[in-house]
């Protein structure tokens, strides 16, 4: 009976486990969904071209980045849509950012 009751347990777990997995994708498709609706209305589509390929190449720059332009957005720096040129500078700048090493000889 004991190895029943631990298999029946080791199943329930299991499918914990898979619906908790479940949920958090679905969580972060939601999340992806609504920083694209976002996106959409801040980038002109080139720019938005040139975000999806730096996010193939450098997904921690596409993140920066697109938390710099919500920023933006929302402290009403933004007064029209970004260009490609705009969006590359701000990579550029983005890119960038460093941290200055201080080497003692």
């Amino acid at each position: 009976m004991e190895n029943i009751d631990e298999l029946k347990q080791r199943k329930l777990e299991e499918l914990r486990q898979y619906y908790e997995a479940r949920k958090e994708l679905m969580k972060r498709l939601e999340a992806e969904k609504q920083i694209n609706i976002l996106l959409r209305k801040l980038l002109t589509q080139e720019a938005r071209e040139r975000l999806k390929n730096v996010r193939l190449v450098n997904q921690e720059l596409y993140y920066k980045a697109v938390q710099n332009i919500v920023a933006l957005a929302q402290t009403g720096r933004l007064k029209e849509r970004l260009n490609e040129e705009q969006v590359k500078k701000l990579l550029l700048t983005l890119s960038e950012r460093k941290e200055t090493r201080i080497i003692r000889k």
